[in-house]
């Protein structure tokens, strides 16, 4: 059983691999379409939550960004995307931060 687990396992990144590949190797090189990355790809993990009630916390959700198979080429992509705006276009990038 173990064994199908992990044959299903690799077979879902061999398929993944093109998607991964196409989007490393994306380039950034119009500043509306950065500007359209750096707004649609958030800086932070969205989903990262702590239920309080008083000073108490009810329920920590932590951070599911990771479970993302695309999470560290979206990164990738939204600070590719940062770079451009502000290395070539010179523009202030921290509304983005």
């Amino acid at each position: 059983m173990m064994a199908s687990k992990s044959a299903s396992l690799n077979l879902l990144q061999l398929l993944l691999q093109p998607v991964r590949r196409y989007l490393e190797s994306l380039k950034i090189n119009n500043y509306r379409f950065a500007r359209l990355i750096c707004s649609l790809i958030p800086a932070s993990c969205p989903f990262e939550r702590e239920i309080k009630f008083g000073d108490g916390t009810l329920v920590y959700i932590p951070p599911l960004c990771k479970l993302n198979p695309f999470y560290e080429q979206f990164v990738a992509i939204r600070f590719k995307a940062l770079s451009y705006l502000a290395d070539e276009c010179g523009e202030d990038v921290t509304i983005y931060c």
